[in-house]
């Protein structure tokens, strides 16, 4: 079986960017969570009828899609009805995963990169062999996602306090990446530790 390696961050940390370059420039598969959230959830899926069942019909939009504000609205103030959710939605995010991790695999693939924004939060490292966390100081954290999402300071700080600190997960990576620098900078850490890891 090939390796997979995990990445993972904060929000406005930079991990997407990383992801890209991995993708992009260096040629890797990236398995990436938040899409395979999305897919999971579309109509016809298994978690979709099983939201449908749960929180009732009244959920859709004309095009029978769900609409995610209205759940998110739901869930965000009754935390038993958020779990329920993670309860469908996180097993099917799983196994969408495993099965395009095997999916590459059988294609010939040795090593490929899972992108799980909270990787370390639900507990998910059982899914990688090696993990790389893109780091950024709270400062510069606030200030990118400042400007990125064009929110007030005390929202951007609400979402980042929302998740687990940075400080945190660098004690829980293999490998960190400090990108409070230039991209450039970063992409030269990632081809070193690659390098290392004698995967590129």
């Amino acid at each position: 079986m090939g390796q997979v390696i995990g990445i993972t961050g904060g929000i406005a940390s930079g991990k997407s960017s990383i992801s890209q370059f991995i993708r992009e420039e260096l040629g890797f598969t990236i398995i990436d969570a938040d899409i395979a959230a999305r897919e999971v959830v579309e109509p016809g899926q298994e978690a979709y009828r099983a939201i449908i069942k749960v929180f009732g019909s009244e959920l859709l939009l004309p095009d029978d899609s769900i609409d995610r504000a209205k759940l998110g609205s739901i869930i965000f103030h009754d935390e038993k009805k958020r779990q329920m959710l993670n309860g469908i939605v996180h097993p099917a995010v799983r196994k969408r995963m495993l099965e395009q991790k095997e999916t590459a695999f059988a294609l010939g693939e040795n090593v490929l990169f899972m992108d799980i924004p909270l990787l370390f939060e639900s507990n998910l490292t059982h899914m990688v062999d090696k993990t790389i966390l893109i780091y950024v100081d709270e400062l510069i954290q606030l200030e990118r996602l400042i400007k990125r999402n064009g929110l007030s300071e005390v929202d951007a700080k609400a979402r980042v306090d929302s998740q687990m600190p940075l400080v945190e997960k660098k004690k829980l990576a293999d490998v960190v990446i400090n990108n409070n620098g230039s991209l450039l900078e970063s992409k030269k850490q990632v081809k070193q530790v690659l390098a290392q890891w004698e995967v590129i």
